[in-house]
């Protein structure tokens, strides 16, 4: 093919001729004869036009040059010859249809007509998320074939094969747009074009905007035409678009105006109300039933003939944070759609895939050779108008005449399958997914029997389905004839139609076989929706012989034939209640729910996107606590707190189901009115629930008319479409305000989830709840679950796992295209509840839904319909499969019913659980289909991601056992009860909150202090690390004080282990930090309920991720608040963790907690043995000795051994290692003492690989003691690999794994896993020690609650790890803590009421105390510096000692103010002056002169002036060097000083920050782009310029962050001067600053480079700093190794420093130690 056919496309309008009456029919679809266009026209220069309608009007727009710069076009430009429009975003809220979506628009644009903007440009963009069903194609087809405004453009999502046929077949996402607001043109013809002279671009900060259009083409919109032109491009960016997404769609408007170009504002405003006029006029709500239609009608009438080589081209506009500059504009393209339409004018249409055999069309049956063909003909021809292209064959000879006309029907998508009943649940499957019957064709007799169980399924839960039947005639009927049964209303009332054609005969009017098949589309698809029969007998011939027929029968059918239009054409007109705001039923419903105290709201079914959607924002509405089934598609709904008010305000209780296993939880419940929307509940426990209720208000809502009530409760029955329904009460405002009750409930939910969660993850084994908890989790937005029933739907409902994960506001999540939740779309078969037909179902639920699909089905399910995987094979207009087949080899369901219990296992082996052994992995190899096998959880995952990867069907086997099942269920049922009962128990106990209050009870801190103590030991500690040639020794560590606002205090310690990575220096920066960062904030009363609720609070309430914290810093800080609590409740520590069971009996444990002895096993054996012998004397029954310190094993042995010859055979030995021998050492040390009856040994191979191994080789019970430090998060996914019996303990130090929280989770695996739980100190204080006696004996109580839930026996009391008390010369506390022998029984014990009185009654030995801290006050002043003439006036911000020695300064960024910093400063002014300042143009900070006002416009605040303010403003400070810590623009001005200021800058730490552009092009368009800011700063405000701004890709971890309002919020209260922040954000862009990637090399001032971990641009920019460094030093000899090191921060983003401030202190501490070592160590080489 010639390259001049390259890239093009014209449509030509064609005249339509129409067949007149009697004209003869062709036999198959043909375009009719018209006048041929001129020979290949697309080969000229230009095309050829067709008259034009004078009332149509292209709109073009604005001209712009392009969203990027090309360097060839740039590079010679001036300044002043770029122009850079900054597109402004508004995110409207979320409409609850895409009508009230335009209608939200249109109150915009008519608020912007009544406050016009002031500026003479603007590019002004609206936007509003809409339901996230498939509207583009339909709104496309709408418009009106005369439109009056272009161009109009629908352009498909699909990339799999789109086709014509695939429009019909399912919903098809994409896009459509009407009219141009902008477009780019390039005419490569001529040297300069139109374009202007002043190249003009776009800048985007937060949404991607998509234009349209193609490269290598020219079309002049004035004379429409269309021209290949290569190098020339056109492209558009539409007035009104509706993008559809996976989740979401979102509907813009886009107003662009210039008045320098004759396209004022008015003019704009007046061609975007065209747009607008023609979009809302030609929207047609149209239903489900004739969406197709609409589609195959319309497209039919463009009458065009489509050019299949022209792909249109689309491409990333704007891209927020995207390239500015590009070599070629080739470059931004993105892949091209496959399938478009677009209509750029009267006479031009460009299309691909969507007109194929949809243009010129007539029909005709005239060459059919009998009648049966041509009744068959005119059956498949009717519904395929009517839009059901989805044909499911039987093979059959009686329907022979059917199958053939489907088959070779060009529109039609044909499935065959030799089994009735599994094509029949196919249909039910695509119907499902489509909302739109499929049409089943059968042969006669039991192929019909065959259809039942899917027509009852289709009946009970409303699908639509057509069925039709080949049957014998009448005079073969009760004549003995072959496959001849009665087939009249053979489903007899599970049809909602039915009717018997007569056998086909040309003395019948055609017309009634039309009107028959109308009337049963209709029945199908209106509500009640259902199945309908229509049987269809034929005599023979069944095949296409000729036999005479005349064509009498047709008439009357002309005009049908010459159309694509249905022969009758039904409308359901309904009232709409115009005049009044709702009808008066609804307002008794509304009265109803204003008047709840106590309301649910209950979602049950729901059966399309749209009606999720509306559900949701109703949700949100009410503020009723929400129960969502799993077929809600809501109960696994991804959920992003980008939608902060469906985040904040709605409480969505998942775990009501377990929740209600608690007796006192669901006799409190109470609810007074259940709104129910959809009407199936899966939960048996929810439905006996509701029905326990009664009698009280119950609201179902529902479609349908029948009764789905079988407790009989339900008092009010609105029969109403949801979304109609949602819309009523939309219009209500309640005045329903969260009361205790509801956050009671919400709190009991939370704790269940986590326990639910906490027994999934923490059994090792593959569970099936655990499988409905992964496949929930590895659900996508594009993905669909179809869910089994039996277990597979139970397990799914209760244990499957919706997300909800912060990741953008709205607004940012709208501009960004993504959904702000994410609707995750859930069906099974529940009509009926049976197990048939299940694989079937779901292949045809792929089809309908367009998505992927994963099936979660029982192995019993899976035999059942085996026949399904020959559909599944076929794999025909759909995306992959899933199936994950549950193979317990068996019906595990019946295990868990009451018929278990009392059946013996053969009858329930033989009759009820149907045990089997067969192969499915045979199964799918007959049926080609890819076999998975999978027995762990990683296995579970692997498999589902390649799966997902993949384009293929898989089917993955899950092993599992019924037994297993069974116990594992039960096991997480008693768990799950328990903790509700807990929960309750605690939340009643302590009434944190009136029940008809809406406050939850906080109490907020009033203050915290610190206090240093230094406590004298009577010996070294035992750590290896010891220096043993002191001969004093100290323990170190910080006493917390924290004041509620009630005047109760709370004490924590935070003692750091030497041993670990914490350091006093390091701790007490962190609590330096905390002091600031926890005054006034509010202690939720629900933190002693642990279970992340403290990680919870920390994140949400202070800013910081919990793995930020040191554990010891974490462990007081715990410590500190539960004290805190217990006193405010009067209750001891224990008391207040563990609420007692009195009723139940359960035995409590011991009021004392045993103490295991410790000894350094220093010396000889003998002597050893002596020490230890001692210590039994004294009362301990169990010892733990320090091993692995001497030079052989063999030594340690021999201790061992006399120790226990010494101390026989009562005494529990306990040894520990410390990772300190070899795997050969310690099989040496495990041979010699395997006689000594060791209770355990802790960590005896330096490799934890070799733990497990050890004991195998050795025998001897193995201990876990520093594996399990530091492993705040996940800490289930490190423990899981050591469930092996051979490690009998776990060693749990609280302020080594981080505090009582994760003590107690470590805890509770081991003692579910039959381990040992032991509490060790690390040699703390009195005041640590009694928390810990606390802890264990919760423990101790715990573990009898443990072994009660799993029926374990209960095992003696553990010697917890208490013994370093004996360490302490002194202690913390005036009245030391008491730990001695129990003269009743003879054993060191420790006394929780000991305990308590210390912690209760706590004052501090100030004998030991070195000093306190309570905070700093920041020192506030501003300091002038004169520069150029022009006066600055620095706010300043100080903190620390007044010295020159070490002093900080602080340099924020644009926006930001030295307040951004204090929290930072505080912790670092432990050892430094910390200044933190306000740059110029920022907060409080003033420029001044006097003398004359145009001089401070005319001055600059370029990056280097301002440095050069600074280093003066440094001088008034100190004389001395100075430290430059800045972030963004304040890191480029450190950077800058660093370079150039040498004298001034000691070093500098760089945190997101650049050396500036390399490319003088790039630079030249930053410029400009930062005064298009810039000037959109000062025209609308800096409230609309803060949503655009932190709208960008940069700062999207930002906005992740629990304080992320606040911060900007700060932004907004702290700047007035807007113009001066304005001329910051022009002066001192990156574009006008000179780069320093040159000076980099010579630099020999210190830098530190710190990023964040999720910040990719910076992280690229910091690597390629480094090289530019340390290549140019390798090379050149450059500077020093030391003088550049970059730290990336975890868990952040740009705005390090805000969002994960605690390592940029530690990393800055570093820095500092390393500037001050070098400093002493040059001054050294001095002296």
């Amino acid at each position: 093919m010639s390259t001049s056919l390259k890239s093009q496309a014209l449509l030509l309008k064609t005249t339509l001729f129409l067949p007149r009456s009697g004209a003869q029919f062709r036999t198959r679809r043909s375009f009719p004869c018209t006048t041929p266009p001129p020979p290949l026209p697309f080969l000229c220069r230009s095309f050829l036009r067709l008259p034009r309608n004078p009332r149509c009007k292209v709109v073009r727009g604005m001209r712009f040059d392009g969203p990027a710069v090309e360097v060839s076009e740039v590079s010679e430009m001036e300044d002043g010859d770029l122009a850079v429009e900054t597109c402004i975003t508004r995110a409207l809220p979320p409409a609850l249809t895409l009508e009230q979506g335009i209608e939200k628009i249109r109150e915009a644009v008519e608020d912007l007509k009544l406050n016009p903007p002031s500026t003479s440009s603007g590019f002004l963009r609206f936007q509003v998320a809409v339901p996230p069903s498939a509207k583009a194609l339909n709104w496309f087809c709408s418009q009106p074939e005369s439109s009056a405004v272009f161009p109009l453009f629908f352009l498909s999502k699909e990339t799999n094969d789109p086709s014509y046929k695939s429009l019909l077949l399912n919903e098809t996402r994409g896009v459509f747009g009407i009219g141009s607001a902008v477009y780019f043109a390039r005419d490569s013809s001529s040297a300069c074009g139109d374009r202007t002279q002043t190249k003009r671009y776009l800048s985007n900060e937060s949404t991607p905007i998509m234009a349209y259009g193609f490269v290598d083409i020219n079309f002049d919109t004035e004379l429409s035409i269309m021209k290949n032109q290569p190098g020339s491009y056109y492209f558009f960016i539409p007035q009104i678009e509706l993008n559809e997404c996976q989740g979401i769609s979102i509907l813009s408007a886009t107003l662009v105006w210039r008045d320098t170009c004759l396209s004022t504002f008015e003019k704009a405003l007046h061609s975007f109300e065209l747009s607008l006029l023609q979009a809302t006029s030609h929207l047609w709500p149209t239903p489900v039933n004739c969406y197709t239609r609409n589609i195959l009608s319309t497209l039919r009438k463009l009458n065009a003939v489509e050019d299949i080589i022209t792909p249109l081209v689309y491409m990333n506009a704007l891209s927020p944070g995207g390239k500015y500059v590009v070599d070629n504009f080739k470059e931004l393209e993105a892949p091209s759609s496959r399938q478009f339409c677009v209509r750029l004018s009267a006479d031009v249409v460009v299309a691909r895939n969507m007109l194929d055999q949809a243009s010129g069309v007539c029909y005709s049956v005239q060459d059919c050779a009998n009648i049966n063909t041509v009744w068959a003909s005119l059956i498949v021809e009717e519904f395929s108008r009517l839009g059901l292209t989805y044909f499911c064959l039987a093979p059959g000879s009686r329907s022979s005449p059917l199958a053939v006309a489907a088959s070779t029907h060009p529109l039609i998508t044909c499935i065959p399958c030799f089994d009735e009943r599994s094509l029949a649940f196919h249909a039910v499957g695509y119907a499902r997914g489509s909302r739109k019957p499929a049409v089943v064709i059968t042969s006669s007799g039991t192929a019909v029997s065959n259809l039942l169980p899917a027509v009852v399924e289709a009946y009970q839960d409303f699908i639509p389905l057509l069925l039709l039947t080949a049957d014998r005639p009448s005079e073969l009927q009760d004549a003995g004839a072959n496959q001849a049964i009665n087939q009249v209303k053979h489903f007899g009332s599970f049809v909602r139609f039915f009717f018997s054609l007569p056998a086909a005969a040309d003395c019948v009017p055609a017309r009634m076989v039309l009107t028959t098949v109308d009337s049963a589309v209709h029945w199908a698809t209106s509500s009640p929706c259902g199945p309908v029969h229509i049987n269809c007998p034929f005599r023979e011939p069944l095949e296409n012989s000729p036999s005479e027929w005349t064509s009498s029968c047709l008439k009357g059918l002309d005009f049908w034939m010459s159309s694509a239009e249905p022969f009758t054409k039904y409308f359901d007109v309904q009232c709409a209640h115009a005049c009044t705001d709702s009808p008066q039923e609804i307002i008794d419903i509304v009265n109803l729910i204003q008047t709840a105290n106590k309301g649910i709201l209950l979602i049950g079914a729901i059966h399309t996107v749209d009606e999720m959607w509306a559900v949701l924002l109703l949700a949100k509405h009410l503020l009723w606590p929400v129960v969502a089934d799993i077929l809600s598609g809501l109960r696994l709904r991804k959920l992003l707190t980008s939608f902060p008010e469906i985040e904040d305000n709605t409480i969505f209780i998942d775990h009501l189901d377990h929740v209600l296993l608690s007796d006192f939880v669901s006799d409190w419940i109470n609810i007074d009115v259940i709104l129910q929307i959809g009407s199936r509940i899966t939960s048996q426990r929810v439905s006996k629930m509701l029905e326990g209720f009664f009698p009280c208000s119950y609201i179902m809502v529902d479609n349908h008319p029948f009764r789905y009530d079988p407790s009989h409760i339900v008092t009010h029955r609105v029969q109403s479409g949801i979304v109609e329904f949602a819309n009523h009460l939309l219009k209500v405002e309640f005045t329903y305000q969260r009361n205790g009750w509801s956050t009671y409930l919400q709190v009991v939910n939370l704790m269940v989830g986590r326990e639910l969660s906490f027994q999934i993850s923490a059994e090792y084994s593959l569970t099936e709840p655990q499988v409905a908890r992964i496949i929930s989790e590895a659900l996508s937005y594009d993905t669909a679950l179809f869910v089994g029933n039996s277990m597979a739907i139970r397990d799914a409902d209760m244990y499957g796992h919706g997300w909800s994960r912060c990741t953008h506001n709205t607004s940012a999540m709208i501009l960004n295209s993504e959904p702000f939740f994410r609707l995750i779309w859930v069906v099974g078969n529940r009509g009926a509840s049976g197990i048939d037909g299940l694989i079937s179902t779901a292949v045809g639920f792929a089809v309908g839904c367009n998505k992927r699909v994963i099936c979660v089905i029982g192995d019993v399910s899976f035999l059942h319909d085996t026949n399904g995987l020959a559909i599944l094979n076929q794999r025909v207009s759909r995306k992959p499969i899933t199936v994950v087949v549950i193979n317990n080899h068996g019906g595990a369901i019946f295990s868990l019913l009451p018929i278990a219990e009392r059946t013996e296992e053969r009858i329930l082996n033989n009759y009820f659980y149907t045990s089997h052994n067969i192969s499915i992995r045979s199964l799918c190899m007959a049926h080609s289909v890819k076999h998975l096998e999978v027995q762990t959880k990683a296995e579970l995952h692997d498999a589902l991601f390649s799966s997902q990867a993949e384009e293929d069907d898989c089917v993955i086997e899950v092993s599992s056992s019924i037994d297993a099942n069974a116990t594992f269920h039960s096991t997480v049922r008693k768990f799950a009860c328990q903790v509700a009962d807990d929960t309750f128990r605690f939340l009643l106990r302590c009434r944190v909150q009136d029940f008809e209050s809406d406050v939850v009870s906080c109490l907020k801190v009033r203050s915290i202090k610190y206090f240093t103590f230094r406590l004298p030991l009577r010996a070294p500690p035992t750590m290896s690390t010891v220096d043993h040639n002191k001969t004093i020794f100290y323990r170190e560590g910080f006493i917390l004080s924290l004041s509620l606002e009630d005047g109760r205090v709370g004490y924590g310690e935070v003692s750091p282990l030497d041993i670990s990575k914490e350091n006093l220096i390091d701790v007490e920066e962190q609590l330096r930090f905390l002091l600031h960062q926890i005054e006034g904030t509010e202690i939720s009363c629900f933190l002693p309920l642990l279970k992340g609720s403290f990680s919870s609070w920390i994140w949400s309430n202070l800013g910081i991720p919990p793995s930020s914290l040191f554990t010891s810093v974490r462990c007081g800080l715990e410590l500190a608040i539960l004290n805190s609590l217990a006193t405010r409740h009067g209750l001891d520590l224990l008391s207040l963790l563990h609420v007692q069971d009195d009723e139940e009996g359960i035995a409590e444990a011991p009021p004392k907690v045993k103490i295991c002895g410790l000894v350094d096993s220093d010396g000889t054996p003998t002597e050893v043995a002596d020490v230890v012998a001692a210590l039994v004397k004294e009362g301990f029954a169990a010892i733990k000795l320090k091993v692995a310190r001497r030079g052989s094993p063999t030594h340690d042995a021999e201790v061992i051994q006399e120790v226990r010859k010494k101390i026989g055979d009562q005494i529990e030995l306990r040894v520990d290692a410390n990772r300190n021998w070899t795997y050969e050492e310690a099989i040496q040390f495990g041979s010699l003492v395997k006689d000594c009856d060791l209770q355990y040994i802790e960590e005896p191979v330096k490799d934890e690989g070799d733990i497990i191994k050890f004991f195998e080789e050795s025998g001897l019970p193995v201990a876990l003691d520093e594996t399990i430090d530091c492993i705040q998060e996940n800490p289930l996914n490190i423990l899981m690999k050591y469930t092996h019996p051979g490690i009998v303990a776990i060693v749990i130090k609280p302020s080594v794994v981080g505090g009582f929280e994760s003590a107690a989770l470590i805890a509770q695996w081991a003692q579910q896993h039959e381990k040992m739980a032991v509490i060790s100190s690390t040699f703390e204080s009195g005041l640590g020690l009694s928390a810990y006696i606390h802890l264990s004996c919760y423990l101790e109580q715990k573990n009898a609650e443990i072994c009660k839930l799993m029926s374990n026996k209960m095992g003696p009391s553990v010697a917890h790890g208490l013994g370093t008390y004996q360490w302490l010369k002194e202690d913390v506390a005036t009245t030391p803590l008491k730990i001695s022998c129990n003269p009743y029984s003879g054993i060191v014990e420790a006394s929780v009421a000991d305990a308590n009185r210390l912690l209760q009654s706590f004052q501090i030995n100030r004998m030991i105390i070195h000093g306190d801290y309570t905070g700093e006050e920041v020192r506030r002043y501003r300091l002038p510096v004169d520069f150029n003439g022009i006066s600055y006036y620095i706010n300043v911000q100080e903190i620390g000692q007044i010295s020159h020695d070490n002093v900080l300064v602080f340099l924020h960024g644009f926006l930001g103010t030295g307040e951004d910093w204090i929290a930072i400063t505080k912790a670092a002014s432990r050892g430094a002056r910390c200044i933190s300042i306000d740059l110029p143009g920022h907060g409080s900070s003033r420029i001044l002169n006097h003398d004359d006002e145009n001089a401070i416009l005319e001055s600059s605040l370029s990056i280097e002036v301002v440095a050069e303010v600074v280093r003066k403003l440094i001088h008034e400070i100190t004389p001395e060097k100075v430290t430059v810590i800045g972030y963004s623009m304040g890191a480029r001005i450190a950077l800058f000083m660093a370079l150039r200021f040498p004298d001034k800058v000691n070093g500098a730490v760089v945190i997101s920050g650049s050396p500036g552009l390399k490319d003088e092009v790039a630079r030249k368009i930053r410029r400009a782009v930062d005064d298009s800011r810039a000037r959109f700063l000062v025209s609308y405000g800096l409230d609309r310029f803060l949503d655009s701004w932190y709208a960008g890709q940069l700062w999207n971890s930002l906005r992740e962050h629990p304080k992320f309002n606040q911060i900007v919020g700060s932004r907004l209260h702290h700047h007035e001067d807007v113009p001066s922040l304005a001329k910051v954000l022009s002066d001192s862009s990156t574009g006008r600053q000179q780069p320093l990637w040159d000076d980099l090399k010579h630099s020999k001032t210190p830098l530190l480079i710190i990023v964040g971990g999720k910040d990719e641009k910076f992280k690229r920019i910091a690597q390629d700093m480094s090289y530019e460094i340390h290549g140019y030093r390798e090379n050149e000899n450059g500077p020093p190794s030391d003088i550049y090191e970059m730290v990336e921060i975890p868990n952040c983003g740009h705005a390090v420093h805000l969002e994960n401030p605690l390592p940029v202190v530690g990393a800055l501490r570093r820095f500092l130690t390393r500037l001050n070592q070098t400093r002493v160590a040059l001054q050294t080489r001095m002296l």
